[in-house]
């Protein structure tokens, strides 16, 4: 099944080979690499080799996201990890929102990822269930949960809609990532807005609590929503994920 739409001007991929350890970035649902890109230029400038896919059905239009699956978005990463894979020693992943769902799918299915990095990732979000458990008829689009930022001067490349078949895969996509929380062992550092109104904070403390990483930690975003990434911490977030790759990249 093929993309009918063309990609969004800015909603490219990034890729830069560099040195011999990798970072994997993953955007998330209905955004594009647009949110992760000044993360993936970071890390870049860093010497390190850098992946950051346009998941499929997304940077495009919503109809095209409308017919994919979570197995869609799956393969998207796994591909990027596969790049990675022919040229580096050492891989680190990186995601927001649903790129972290799809961070954590990873590491749960490749234990050799060295570390992990989750922006305000989402594991389990009550107001989805509710909804799609509802039994009344749905509408086929819901409202845009794009550009989610406290910096007004700022705006989210992402989907004016959200299909509502997208939402059962996300939930889908949770459900499965959430169960395996445990196979996760490789350090994480974890960060989470104080206030987001897309993925509620407390995801980071299931997600804490459920991985068996004995190296964890969550670091509060005091001055962020949602897209952390492109707002007022992410000088914050960058600093201290570099830190964080330097420290266990062996």
């Amino acid at each position: 099944m093929s993309e009918q739409y063309p990609v969004l001007p800015g909603a490219e991929p990034f890729y830069a080979e560099n040195g011999p350890v990798g970072v994997l970035l993953s955007h998330g649902f209905t955004g594009t690499p647009h949110s992760m890109r000044p993360l993936a230029e970071a890390y870049a400038k860093a010497g390190y080799t850098v992946c950051l896919p346009r998941l499929k059905g997304h940077g495009t239009h919503y109809e095209d996201m409308e017919r994919t699956t979570f197995h869609d978005w799956i393969a998207s990463v796994e591909e990027g990890y596969e790049w990675l894979k022919k040229r580096c020693g050492a891989i680190f992943a990186t995601g927001l929102s649903m790129g972290g769902t799809l961070t954590l799918h990873l590491a749960e299915h490749h234990p050799d990822i060295r570390g992990i990095v989750l922006v305000n990732a989402a594991i389990d979000i009550p107001a989805i269930r509710a909804g799609l458990a509802g039994g009344g008829e749905l509408p086929r689009y819901l409202d845009s949960i794009g550009s989610d930022l406290k910096n007004p001067d700022v705006k989210e490349l992402a989907y004016e809609k959200t299909p509502t078949a997208s939402l059962l895969q996300l939930a889908r996509l949770m459900e499965q990532t959430k169960a395996k929380l445990d196979r996760i062992v490789c350090p994480a550092l974890i960060f989470v807005s104080d206030e987001d109104h897309v993925v509620p904070p407390g995801n980071a403390d299931i997600i804490f609590q459920g991985i068996s990483s004995t190296e964890k930690e969550i670091v509060r975003l005091r001055n962020s929503y949602h897209v952390a990434t492109l707002d007022y911490d992410q000088p914050m977030i960058i600093e201290r994920s570099l830190e964080f790759f330097a420290k266990h990249a062996g």
